[in-house]
């Protein structure tokens, strides 16, 4: 799918219980992608990667708490309140914001295509991720 040039419009996503709110300018046809990695596994993460000039956070930056593992270099962010990861900085993409799709309004998507990424073996894969496209 070419997101950069589709037409793209704010799509709203957030937290479970609503303390963390954000958009994310996207097309109505995008693809995320299923990691395997150890932290993607357990939380059932569908990554849509963003740049930063196409994520908005509406509410709650002071309710955001960081974890990071391994290398350090993925910014890890959960809401204090529900404990929900809606979007993180990742270590592929630092210059972004990789969104969990399954935090967006889905409503809001006509197609959604998920591919599977390895993400266990992620250091012989990390070339396989497109670069981030800002398409503003």
């Amino acid at each position: 799918m070419a997101a950069a040039k589709a037409k793209m419009t704010w799509k709203k996503g957030g937290c479970h219980c609503g303390a963390v709110q954000f958009e994310v300018l996207a097309p109505d046809e995008i693809e995320v992608q299923a990691c395997n990695c150890s932290i993607c596994h357990k939380t059932g993460f569908f990554h849509y990667i963003v740049p930063k000039s196409r994520f908005r956070l509406l509410h709650g930056k002071r309710k955001l708490t960081a974890y990071t593992f391994n290398t350090n270099q993925a910014k890890h962010l959960f809401c204090s309140v529900c404990g929900i990861k809606s979007f993180y900085v990742p270590r592929s993409h630092p210059e972004g914001y990789s969104v969990n799709f399954r935090c967006l309004n889905a409503e809001e998507f006509h197609s959604v295509l998920t591919v599977e990424f390895d993400g266990r073996n992620w250091e012989e894969h990390v070339d396989e991720l497109a670069p981030l496209e800002n398409g503003a």
